[in-house]
């Protein structure tokens, strides 16, 4: 009599659903996270006792005290101002301008960006400072 013999399986683990859930939570904490964005110039901001902290969301101007304006870590021209701030509002309708000036920058150039943010929509614009002691 011939006998037979048992044919085992070896089992394996299927992990392609959990690959799938684990990109799916990538997704998802790479879109909601909130980014911070820096002018991209080394600027010292002026103190101020009565400084408040803004919320996330920011579009952030940097001036140098050579005048410079930076934007998205990029030098830019005061003409392009208004363009950068219709598309930073586009993208984020509910985020506020706040203008990062160097404590040696000149006021005049405060207030012609000022006015390019103005022009772009913008009503309410932040001054940046520190808190003394910081």
């Amino acid at each position: 009599m011939a006998r037979k013999h048992a044919h085992t399986e070896e089992t394996e683990i299927n992990i392609t659903p959990m690959l799938d859930i684990v990109f799916i939570m990538l997704i998802f904490f790479i879109v909601t996270a909130s980014f911070t964005r820096e002018t991209g110039a080394t600027i010292d901001k002026p103190h101020a006792g009565q400084a408040v902290a803004l919320s996330t969301g920011v579009i952030l101007i940097g001036i140098r005290p050579n005048d410079e304006i930076w934007m998205e870590k990029r030098q830019v021209e005061l003409r392009e101002v208004r363009q950068l701030v219709e598309r930073a509002r586009s993208e984020n309708p509910e985020g506020s301008v706040v203008i990062v000036a160097d404590q040696g920058s000149r006021i005049g150039r405060v207030t012609r960006v000022m006015g390019q943010v103005k022009l772009a929509g913008v009503d309410g614009v932040s001054i940046s400072t520190e808190k003394p002691g910081r």
